[in-house]
């Protein structure tokens, strides 16, 4: 056995305690690099492992602190780790201790083959075509080009947040922006009107968005984005969403607002995971909710239906 399997009793414990938005990358040098939001919102830590199950029990590094004062000094959220063009590069949300919720996206940039050494610097805020709440930047690569993907709170401020996707002309800067998704449905839309945390799956010939819906109670829940590999991501018709969510609470599972998740595969391909976060109980106090410390990692390994699409539930 692939000493990465995620077994059927591993998908009903958590992988890591307390670790929100986790974000789980696979690299070239062999390791499985892990992001997630602390706690404590205050810094970024990553983990790595040879296998996924091995990052429960991997030292955190702490690489970066928020600041004292200003932008990115409070909610320092969702950090997500990516390598591109032979640099390393950490997309994250944050807000100002004077003003907690102007959250906007910043990036920190290390030259370093490994990214335990070197330096990371502050590279500055994703700039974005206007500026307004911002958060949960994700990067892609098909056919070639690398294309953003976040939610934004749009010009019109019609719900909390909606998903945006752009080319990206450079690991720092992004392209004309396209709206690929915005709160519609009863389940959208359950104490926040919520479309966050896009995450990004190239299977079977198309291009799977994940994304989170409603609050960060028991009413999150995971909705799906579709379209074929070979249209224009940047066009909003290109895009297919379920009328459903795709993974949401399961009281028989012990799952409770599951969302917020990456994907990554067992070590030799032949198995697509899915790793997320939820809590492992009810009732939570939904104006304390984002500091309730328990929401944990958890893994599950996807399936695909006779179209190809995937199976989370």
């Amino acid at each position: 056995m692939n000493i990465t399997d995620i077994t059927e009793q591993d998908e009903l414990e958590p992988l890591a305690l307390q670790c929100a938005d986790p974000h789980v990358y696979f690299h070239t040098d062999g390791y499985y690099y892990f992001t997630y939001s602390t706690p404590e919102y205050d810094r970024i830590e990553v983990r790595r492992a040879w296998s996924v199950k091995a990052l429960a029990d991997a030292k955190p590094v702490v690489i970066w602190r928020k600041h004292a004062t200003g932008p990115m000094s409070w909610h320092i959220w969702a950090p997500e780790i990516h390598f591109i063009d032979g640099k390393w590069y950490i997309y994250f949300a944050a807000g100002r201790a004077e003003d907690p919720w102007w959250i906007r996206t910043w990036i920190l940039e290390n030259p370093s083959p490994d990214p335990f050494c070197g330096s990371w610097e502050e590279k500055g805020m994703l700039q974005a075509e206007w500026d307004s709440f911002m958060l949960d930047c994700t990067v892609f690569c098909n056919k070639g080009q690398w294309y953003a993907c976040w939610a934004q709170k749009r010009q019109s401020r019609e719900e909390n947040s909606a998903l945006f996707i752009a080319k990206m002309e450079s690991p720092i800067k992004v392209g004309k922006q396209t709206l690929i998704s915005f709160p519609e449905f009863d389940w959208e839309c359950r104490g926040f009107r919520v479309n966050e945390g896009p995450a990004v799956l190239i299977r079977n010939g198309k291009v799977f968005i994940t994304y989170s819906a409603s609050a960060t109670d028991a009413s999150y829940c995971m909705g799906l984005l579709s379209a074929d590999e070979n249209a224009d991501l940047t066009d909003a018709a290109s895009w297919k969403k379920s009328p459903v969510p795709v993974l949401s609470t399961s009281g028989e599972r012990g799952i409770y607002g599951p969302g917020h998740n990456s994907f990554t595969t067992s070590r030799d391909g032949s198995e697509d995971y899915l790793v997320y976060h939820a809590r492992p109980y009810a009732e939570v106090d939904l104006n304390f909710a984002l500091y309730d410390p328990n929401r944990h990692a958890w893994v599950r390994r996807i399936s695909y239906d006779s179209e190809g699409y995937p199976v989370f539930q």
